[in-house]
């Protein structure tokens, strides 16, 4: 299966393309710039919407859907939102098709042009603000905690499946609070629950922080991000949560009589993760020999290959694995029996560690007679031999330590490429080793678009836990109060 398979250090970039399409997660479609989920891919993306899906409904948030497509004069009530993504909006202009005049094909009909061009939709704070200002009158409307599921659309030019694509599948709350208090502790919260998804169900340690201007989202008063490292060094923005502060209520004269009997504007956030997910957990965990899955997000947790010479020998083995099968279903372990007849045990092995299945078992006419299997982990490739008693238990208990040991090797890995520089010249060095660089900043966006154009790196956050430190700018030398993350990112 992983024949001729590219190795991360000889190329990277190609490793992630290949082993996205290898092992069956995505792969190009006819139009440009978007991808194909397939079924393997969506089984994991799937488990990843419904522990997100569950964590929101549990910090009281319920789902909503809106439309796909947004009036253009909607866009423009915002400045900084439209400055933001004006250059990446698909705008439908007509509503019509017609038959050319050989009869050939079909034209748009000149005559169908719409009234208002529509904008499809990159994010849906405006339709949404539009929307809530028919919800909400007054205090007592109030907060309104909605989510969406959604397809949204950003052309982008250059594109790679999962990380960057053109139309891409995500979640969007949109918040509206009584007080700017409400609302703040309400991006940081989702923050928080961004920060627990990844590192307990994806394995995927986060720094947590704030966003500089320069790269806070469009709109924003603040922005929240967590910031994932993959095995290259470079920085993957993994979730971002907006305090949106009062801009859209205004834009769209969103109003409430408070408890004092006075109007005022509503306090705004929004947050969202994407399919960008797929890319990040593939990058942090997986090797030369193809995916590497956490147990929480494995579509298969076990897979287990009978070993047979003749189609006799299958009925005896397939008799003694039910009860593991059973007893592995009982615990909420998903498992797979592999008894296909025309691919053997070997091509099996090598699908499923491709595949980054965390548990293989292999039993065979032998192992029947020693009432044992073969046990192998994905993340280690370690193969042992165990005894079929207590063998429920055994996985159960296996399947945690492989989630455990794949978020501490990647947390050691953040730390080992995690350095502090204090000087220009260092910083130029430092930076081609790839990871991050805690430095002192002077806080300009100057300084920051300065740094980024010589040495393709950004200010990734200033972590929420950075003390209060004196120093001074590695670029102008002048005073600083606390290291932000430098790194070139994704």
């Amino acid at each position: 299966m992983a024949k001729d398979f590219v190795k991360r250090s000889e190329n990277y970039s190609e490793w992630y393309n290949e082993l996205v399409v290898r092992a069956d997660l995505a792969e190009n479609s006819a139009v440009r710039g978007c991808m194909v989920i397939k079924p393997y891919g969506y089984a994991i993306w799937e488990k990843m919407h419904d522990a997100l899906d569950q964590m929101f409904k549990e910090t009281g948030h319920v789902n909503a859907y809106f439309p796909l497509f947004i009036p253009k004069s909607f866009l423009s009530r915002e400045a900084d939102h439209v400055k933001g993504f004006a250059k990446e909006c698909a705008v439908v202009t007509h509503y019509r098709l017609k038959t050319n005049e050989e009869g050939t094909g079909v034209v748009v009909d000149p005559e169908a042009r719409l009234e208002e061009e529509l904008i499809v939709r990159p994010t849906s704070e405006t339709i949404i603000w539009s929307t809530y200002k028919n919800w909400i009158k007054s205090y007592r409307d109030l907060p309104i905690l909605c989510n969406q599921w959604a397809n949204v659309v950003r052309w982008e030019m250059r594109t790679r499946m999962f990380l960057r694509t053109a139309e891409f599948l995500w979640q969007e709350g949109h918040t509206a609070h009584a007080t700017r208090e409400e609302a703040e502790a309400e991006a940081i919260k989702m923050q928080g629950v961004y920060a627990d998804f990844a590192e307990k169900w994806m394995a995927v340690p986060v720094v947590k922080g704030v966003k500089s201007p320069n790269e806070r989202f469009a709109g924003a008063l603040e922005t929240y991000s967590i910031e994932a490292m993959m095995q290259d060094g470079k920085a993957l923005q993994a979730g971002t949560s907006h305090f949106l502060g009062q801009n859209f209520a205004k834009a769209f004269d969103v109003t409430f009589l408070n408890k004092e009997n006075k109007l005022e504007s509503v306090w705004a956030t929004s947050w969202g993760v994407s399919t960008r997910l797929m890319g990040a957990l593939i990058m942090t965990h997986s090797d030369d020999n193809g995916l590497v899955l956490p147990p929480k997000l494995a579509p298969i947790q076990v897979a287990i290959v009978p070993i047979y010479k003749d189609a006799a020998q299958l009925p005896s083995i397939t008799e003694k694995v039910q009860p593991i099968i059973d007893g592995l279903k009982a615990k909420g372990i998903t498992v797979k029996y592999d008894d296909r007849t025309e691919y053997k045990p070997g091509w099996k092995f090598n699908e499923y560690e491709f595949k980054g299945v965390p548990v293989r078992l292999a039993i065979g006419p032998r192992d029947l007679e020693q009432g044992t299997c073969e046990v192998c982990r994905r993340d280690t490739l370690e193969k042992v031999t165990m005894p079929l008693e207590g063998i429920v238990e055994h996985i159960e208990q296996l399947l945690e330590d492989i989630q455990n040991n794949l978020f501490q090797k990647a947390l050691n890995f953040r730390e080992s490429n995690t350095r502090r520089v204090d000087t220009w010249d260092d910083f130029k060095t430092e930076i081609e080793k790839g990871g991050f660089l805690l430095c002192h900043w002077d806080g300009t966006t100057e300084t920051e678009e300065r740094i980024k154009e010589e040495t393709k790196a950004t200010i990734r956050c200033i972590p929420n836990d950075a003390p209060e430190e004196e120093g001074r700018c590695i670029y102008t030398g002048k005073p600083s109060h606390r290291r932000v993350i430098f790194a070139r990112a994704y």
